[in-house]
């Protein structure tokens, strides 16, 4: 879990994990919405998937990278363990009963 809230502890990484759960994107379209080299930004691609929060994918010239939101849900579900916190369900509509 550590790996994942060093990932999350920078505020490009955040934008990128954003980005990403709008859709799926090229490293290059992410690395054009940034005023950083591209090597700065292969270097936060790198973390994040080390963390295990997003994959990528070779497709043609491009990678492709996608959001593992299942990592992301894990991670802030530990978090709130530790703290304590009780999590609960979303409340579902009450149904009428005819």
């Amino acid at each position: 879990m550590s790996l994942v809230f060093k990932a999350l502890s920078d505020p490009t990484r955040r934008r990128v994990l954003e980005m990403l759960r709008e859709r799926t994107m090229s490293a290059g379209e992410l690395a054009a919405a940034f005023q950083v080299s591209k090597p700065t930004m292969s270097a936060h691609f790198a973390v994040l998937r080390e963390a295990g929060l997003i994959v990528s994918e070779k497709q043609a010239q491009s990678v492709i990278y996608h959001l593992q939101m299942s990592v992301l849900e894990e991670a802030m579900l530990g978090f709130a363990q530790a703290f304590g916190w009780q999590l609960h369900p979303a409340a579902q509509p009450e149904t009428p009963t005819d």
